[in-house]
């Protein structure tokens, strides 16, 4: 193809989004950003300070931002992003139709009238148009490709995305989606687009998108968290491009929510609905945890507002931006599993094939980066040291560059160049998450995280025909995150698993069916309100869930204790009247392709073939290898091992025409799964078991044989747990009770550790139902060291005191003194 210089390649640099953001807030422009050291060191950043309305210097910086500037294309670094770039659009320009009298940019994308198909067609323009701007690409600066480009654009919106047009179907098609892509690609292109053109597509967008507070199709709704992001970037780049400085400012007035009085601020604390709580929760969609995906999309998006605004009339000064930088260590990189981002955080999208928890992490690395160039120092160095510190322990199994664009690859490259920076370690601590129903506990060699659910968040999210079967993931579904075994869920668990079998779950065994294969949400509140927990010491966590199955009279109390090297699993009172059986799964792990994992019980290796299964009443103790070991210590009655050959496409999940539907390639992966059959109808029920992740079949054997760990209580009343070697005492008390010595006169969470000098005890009402709450301790205590909202009074058997009202199921911790 015939090329010429291409448009971007400019004197004035943002390379790879590398934007000093130092004026955010101070009015002092752009700062400088070198990367890279010695002969590679080059300033990339804009030169001398910006006229706040210097509107063809922010068009370029908005460009540069999008492709990651001039880089070197023979660097191996950007070849893997480059070579993805080139070949992709590839693909796009061969099935273009670029025939005199088309109707459509693509023939499967016909016709243009149908906002899917326009919306798609914008976003493959976009695509082409970003390659066309790549340096390094086959496409680079061709001017076919840069034609034929314009006279789609003119298609499309002479033919669907126009101002007279009348909106139907998705609202993000018309409001997000199409304006983004239509605007990027006019940044890209700007020097080839007509001027006229340029009226009618603003027009179009100034339509659809006027502001990011408003939804149009309805206009009682004001837009939150990731839209409002999204399109804060969108009224940005339309002041930009039609040099309009109220754009600029309304741009960053949405952010702040100004229009609303703040309401909707993408800069504050929530305490209900949509946003960052204080506890780290993100929540999107009203009730469904949403830090990956739509949590991505928020941080990406408004760096990229704030980016593009920084030293303009519309420069973000709010004082409150730090909510946003505090949230990249409290709400994201929890879930942060090195190279990926954890599922349990990613509501509905776990069933998209084109964005699995890899891309995930890879999105948030990029975003969590642009955001640090502008962010004070001290938050700069501690984002720095912990993507250095994922990026290098992924870097064999999930290499950043493979999946990431240019400009998230220039800056990690900044970053692993600079030896002033120091790796992060892996994380080790527990998180519960109050104001969303999730626990994450981190350790060196393994990462564990739960699922719960309540009448305040969501059991799952469906609809856009995404996410079909996905029944059972807020009911307790644990997730077990290995160094060892990183694309465990990435390798086709989800289009595979049984959704029956979720690890951790609880189910009545009715046939279900898929409700969410029609444009809309499907969503279920349960009815139960406890589910949550307590943290202590940032290591050891109790949570709890009351099941209230949908559709049947299962009912269950579900705890969980997580220790330094464990995690305890008891449920009590499980029971159903439906006539069907119950079960409660322990493991359901996708052992890959062709994976023959050692299965051994009580020491006795297992046949390794699927087709395997086996009544499992007498196990005290189960190794699988590679993933870790199973204690059984109250017995084993009613559990059930199996392997077998498990088969589904992601078209049998997720049918969305934007986020991957039609994939209909049928996958097979063997998995190893054990289990409790409660029976049909059970009244009663229990089970209780320990999971050992990364030990092997020694250590496992050791626990089994000894009283380390000690199931205290398994109730409707109480479940308490005793490490003995860690002196931790856990329980969840659902009415008042006692075991182990430890007493509470209403339903709570408690913790307690016994240290030599001190002893911690942690509380929190997960039901958020109770207001003051007595602990009766077993050891002797003179006074609260530490700890507001506790009194104590002393003695062999002290009586604690706790006033739990208006905490919001948080925790509460205090420092007693012997």
């Amino acid at each position: 193809m015939p090329a010429s210089p291409s448009p971007l390649n400019r004197r004035t640099l943002l390379l790879g989004g590398a934007l000093g953001l130092a004026g955010v807030g101070a009015g002092v422009g752009i700062a400088a950003y070198v990367s890279g050291r010695g002969d590679d060191a080059r300033i990339t950043a804009e030169e001398g300070p910006l006229n706040p309305l210097d509107f063809d210097r922010l068009r370029l910086r908005a460009a540069e931002l999008f492709v990651g500037g001039e880089i070197h294309p023979d660097d191996p670094e950007y070849a893997p992003a480059i070579s993805r770039i080139s070949s992709e659009s590839a693909v796009l320009w061969e099935t273009m139709d670029r025939s005199e009298g088309r109707t459509a940019a693509w023939p499967d994308l016909a016709p243009v009238s149908s906002a899917s198909n326009f919306n798609n067609s914008y976003r493959q323009l976009y695509r082409l148009a970003t390659a066309w701007a790549t340096p390094g690409t086959e496409q680079y600066g061709s001017d076919e490709i840069a034609d034929a480009i314009v006279d789609a654009l003119a298609l499309l919106h002479d033919g669907g995305y126009n101002k007279d047009a009348e909106e139907v179907d998705n609202w993000y098609w018309w409001e997000i989606g199409t304006p983004s892509a239509l605007l990027k690609t006019y940044v890209l292109l700007y020097d080839r687009i007509p001027a006229e053109r340029l009226a009618d597509y603003l027009a179009a967008v100034g339509r659809w998108c006027p502001d990011a507070d408003m939804r149009v199709v309805n206009p009682n709704i004001h837009e939150t968290g990731a839209n409002r992001a999204d399109k804060a970037v969108i009224v940005a780049l339309h002041g930009i491009l039609a040099r309009d400085e109220d754009k600029l400012r309304r741009a960053r007035d949405d952010l702040s929510g100004t229009v609303d009085e703040g309401r909707h601020s993408l800069f504050q604390y929530v305490t209900e609905g949509d946003g960052f709580y204080r506890d780290g929760s993100l929540i999107q969609h009203d009730d469904v945890p949403y830090a990956a995906a739509y949590g991505t999309t928020l941080l990406s998006s408004t760096s990229m507002a704030v980016s593009l605004l920084a030293g303009s009339a519309g420069e973000v000064v709010d004082e409150d931006v730090p909510v946003l930088y505090d949230a990249v260590e409290a709400s994201f990189a929890p879930f942060m599993e090195d190279g990926l981002f954890m599922d349990c955080v990613y509501g509905r999208g776990v069933s998209r094939p084109l964005q699995r928890d890899f891309h995930n992490g890879t999105g948030f690395v990029t975003a969590a980066t642009l955001l640090a160039v502008g962010a004070p120092a001290a938050y700069r160095d501690r984002w720095n040291a912990l993507v250095k510190g994922w990026v290098q322990r992924s870097h064999e199994t999930l290499p950043f560059a493979a999946e990431a664009g240019i400009p998230g690859i220039s800056r990690v490259k900044a970053i692993l160049a600079d030896d002033a920076v120091e790796p992060a370690p892996r994380a080790v601590s527990t998180h519960v998450f109050a104001d969303m129903d999730r626990a994450v506990a981190r350790r060196e060699g393994w990462s564990w995280a739960l699922s719960m659910s309540s009448n305040r968040v969501a059991a799952y999210e469906m609809g856009n025909w995404e996410n079909l079967r996905g029944w059972y993931l807020g009911d307790g579904m644990t997730y077990l995150y290995l160094p060892g075994d990183p694309v465990h869920y990435s390798d086709e668990f989800w289009p595979t698993a049984d959704p029956y079998r979720l690890p951790g779950t609880t189910v009545d065994t009715r046939e279900r069916e898929v409700t969410a294969d029609e444009e809309g949400m499907v969503k279920l509140l349960p009815e139960n309100a406890v589910a949550g927990g307590a943290v202590l010491d940032d290591m050891h966590a109790a949570a709890a869930m009351d099941l209230v199955a949908d559709g049947s009279t299962l009912r269950a109390k579900k705890s969980w204790f997580t220790l330094h090297d464990a995690v305890v699993a008891l449920g009590a009172g499980v029971t159903a009247a439906d006539g069907r059986t119950v079960e409660t799964t322990v493991e359901h792990r996708n052992l890959g392709e062709d994976g023959d994992a050692i299965l051994s019980v009580n020491g006795d290796e297992q046949p390794a073939e699927p087709g395997w299964s086996a009544d499992l009443d007498d196990a005290r103790w189960i190794h699988l290898d590679g993933v870790g070991g199973y204690v059984f210590p109250q017995g084993a009655t009613g559990l059930r091992g199996l392997r077998e050959t498990r088969e589904g496409a992601w078209n049998d999940i997720e049918q969305g025409p934007t986020t991957g539907g039609g994939d209909t390639t049928v996958h097979t992966r063997r998995y190893a799964t054990l289990w409790f059959d409660h029976g049909a109808s059970p009244t009663g029920a229990t089970y209780a078991y320990i999971l050992v992740p990364g030990a092997d079949a020694a250590a496992t054997a050791t626990l089994a044989g000894g009283d380390r760990i000690k199931i205290l209580a398994n109730t409707p009343t109480v479940q308490a747990v005793e490490d003995t070697d860690a002196g931790i005492t856990a329980a969840h008390f659902w009415e008042a009770g006692d075991a182990g010595g430890l007493t509470c006169d209403a339903p709570a969470t408690v913790l307690v550790r016994q240290g030599e000098d001190t002893a911690v005890v942690a509380v929190a009402d997960p039901g958020r139902s109770t207001g003051t709450a007595v602990i009766e301790l077993p050891f002797a205590a003179s006074e609260v060291l530490e700890g507001d909202g506790f009194e104590l009074e002393p003695g062999d058997r002290p009586r604690l005191t706790v006033d739990l009202a208006d905490t919001g199921g948080q925790t509460l911790t205090a420092t007693l003194g012997y």
